[in-house]
C-alpha cells in the first residue's frame, strides 16, 4: 500500500468539485492544513532561496573617469567650407520699417535695410495691405543673401512676388506677377453654440464660414434655427502662392443638416453666365432676391414693433438693421435699376433700387455711394458702405424692401421669392460636377465621424 502526504493530495483536491473539497475539509482538516502550510512554507524558503544576494547598487562606490579626447579642426572634416543658409519667414505687420521686419528676421545687415527704405520696387513691401508673406535667407554672419515677398493685390487669382537677391554687384530688385494655384480642402464641424464658433473649431477661414452661411440663408434662419448637433461638411478651394496659402477661395459644395434636415448646394458655372449653387438633383438653390443685403452678419433690429433707440417711443420698424463696422461693403440682393443715390433727411445717404414686379429696395446710413441714378445692377453688386450717416447712433445698415410702395420683412420675401433654374443644355455638364463633388462632399463628412470616433 502506497501512501501519500498531504502535500500530494493538494493537486487532487484542486481537481475535485466544490462539494467534495468541502467534504474532505471536514474529514482531514489538520492533514490538509498541514498541507497548506507545507506548501507555504517550501515557497517561502523557495522565494528566500532566489533573493540577490549581491549587494544594492545603490551602495556600490561611484568612480568619475574624465578623459580628454583629441578634436580635429571643422576645417579638416570640411564643415568650415561649407556656406551656413538659415531661412527664416514672418508677415508685414501694420507698423512695421524696413529695420524692424529685418530685425524680427534676425537680419543683421544696413545695406538691406537701406535697400528696402529707398527702392521704389522695395518699398511696395510696407504700402497697401499688411500681412505680405516674407521670407529671406541669410549667411552665418547674419547678412541678407535672398528675400522673397508675396501678396494679392486684389481679390482675383494673380499675386505679387518681389525677389531681392544678393549678388557679386549687390543687391537686386525685381517684381514679378503669377497665377494662383487652387487646392481642394475639406471640412465638418458639428454645432455646439454657434455657427461661428462650430467652423472656428473646425479651423475653417472666415471668409468660408461666411460663404457657407450665405449658401443656406434663404433656407436656414442663423439667429434662431440653429440646434445643439446640427452638423456641417463643406468642400472649398484655397488659393496658394510657391506652395503658400494666400487666401480661401470659393465654397465648391456643402450639407447642412439643420433639426434633422438635409441642405445641400453644389456651385456651378454656365459658360458666359455668373456661377451659382444648385441642389445635387439640378434645382436651383439660387433664388431671385438674396437672403441679406451683407455679408453673414448679425441682426440688431428685425422688422416689426419695436422701442426707437432714439426717440424712445414704441413704433413700427418696417425694415431690418444689420449690425457691421463703418466700410462693410453693402451689396444689392436682385438685379434691378438704382432709382435713387443721393441723401435723404434721417437716413443720410441712401441707395433705392427698383426690381421687376414694382418690387424695390432701400439702403440708408451709407458711408459712401458706388453707384449713381439710372446704372443698371446685377444681383451681388456692391452700392456702397455701411456708416452712421443720418440719425443713427452707431455704424449699421438699415435695410427695406417694399411691394408696390408697401412696405414687407425682407426676410421672409427672400425666403419666398422664386428659384433661377438651371439651363438645360448644360444639365450634363452639372451632372459631372455634382457627381464629383458628391464624392468630395461624402469624404468631408467623414472627417467629423472619424474625429468623434
Amino acid at each position: 500500500m502506497i501512501s501519500s502526504s498531504p502535500r500530494d493530495k493538494l493537486p487532487q483536491l484542486a481537481r475535485s468539485t466544490p462539494q467534495a473539497l468541502l467534504d474532505s475539509l471536514a474529514r482531514h482538516p489538520r492533514r490538509i492544513m498541514a498541507g497548506v502550510g507545507v506548501l507555504l512554507l517550501g515557497t517561502g524558503v523557495t522565494a528566500f532561496g532566489i533573493a540577490p544576494l549581491a549587494p544594492d547598487a545603490s551602495l556600490l562606490p561611484v568612480h568619475e573617469v574624465v578623459e580628454a579626447l583629441p578634436m580635429r579642426p571643422l576645417a579638416d572634416l570640411g564643415v568650415g567650407t561649407v556656406p551656413l543658409t538659415l531661412f527664416r519667414s514672418d508677415t508685414v505687420r501694420r507698423d512695421d520699417t524696413a529695420q524692424s521686419l529685418l530685425q524680427r528676421l534676425d537680419v543683421r545687415d544696413p545695406a538691406a535695410v537701406a535697400l528696402l527704405q529707398n527702392d521704389p520696387q522695395a518699398r511696395q513691401l510696407f504700402e497697401g495691405r499688411t500681412g505680405k508673406l516674407v521670407t529671406v535667407e541669410t549667411n552665418d554672419q547674419q547678412a541678407l543673401q535672398r528675400l522673397s515677398a508675396r501678396w494679392l493685390p486684389d481679390d482675383g487669382r494673380v499675386f505679387q512676388r518681389l525677389v531681392v537677391e544678393n549678388g557679386p554687384e549687390g543687391f537686386k530688385v525685381r517684381q514679378e506677377s503669377g497665377e494662383l494655384t487652387a487646392q481642394i480642402r475639406l471640412a465638418s464641424g458639428v454645432i455646439h453654440s454657434s455657427l461661428f464658433a462650430a467652423t472656428d473649431a473646425a479651423n475653417l477661414p472666415d471668409s468660408v464660414a461666411v460663404q457657407l452661411a450665405e449658401v443656406f440663408a434663404s433656407d436656414i434662419d442663423f439667429r434662431r434655427d440653429l440646434r445643439q448637433g446640427d452638423r456641417f461638411s463643406v468642400v472649398y478651394e484655397t488659393l496658394d502662392a510657391d506652395g503658400e496659402t494666400m487666401r480661401a477661395g470659393r465654397v465648391l459644395s456643402a450639407e447642412f443638416v439643420n433639426n434633422g434636415r438635409a441642405h445641400e448646394a453644389v456651385w456651378f458655372e454656365e459658360p458666359g453666365q455668373k456661377g451659382a449653387f444648385y441642389g445635387f438633383n439640378g434645382e436651383s438653390s439660387r433664388k431671385s432676391f438674396l437672403g441679406s443685403p451683407l455679408e453673414f452678419s448679425r441682426v440688431s433690429s428685425g422688422y416689426g414693433m419695436r422701442f426707437h433707440p432714439i426717440s424712445g417711443k414704441q413704433k413700427a420698424h418696417l425694415g431690418i438693421d444689420y449690425a457691421a463696422p463703418t466700410g462693410t461693403p453693402v451689396r444689392t440682393i436682385g438685379d434691378g435699376v438704382v432709382t435713387f443715390a443721393g441723401v435723404q433727411r434721417g437716413y443720410g445717404n441712401v441707395v433705392e433700387i427698383t426690381h421687376r414686379d414694382n418690387q424695390s429696395t432701400l439702403f440708408a446710413h451709407l458711408s459712401r455711394i458706388d453707384v449713381r441714378t439710372g446704372q443698371k445692377v446685377s444681383q451681388g453688386d456692391f452700392v456702397g458702405a455701411v456708416g452712421s450717416t443720418g440719425a443713427s447712433t452707431g455704424p449699421h445698415l438699415h435695410f427695406e424692401f417694399r411691394i408696390k410702395g408697401v412696405h414687407q420683412d425682407p426676410l421672409e420675401i427672400a425666403r419666398q421669392s422664386e428659384n433661377i433654374p438651371i439651363n438645360q443644355a448644360f444639365r450634363a455638364r452639372f451632372e459631372a460636377v455634382a457627381q464629383q463633388q458628391r464624392l468630395s462632399l461624402n469624404a468631408a463628412a467623414t472627417l467629423q465621424q472619424a474625429s468623434a470616433e
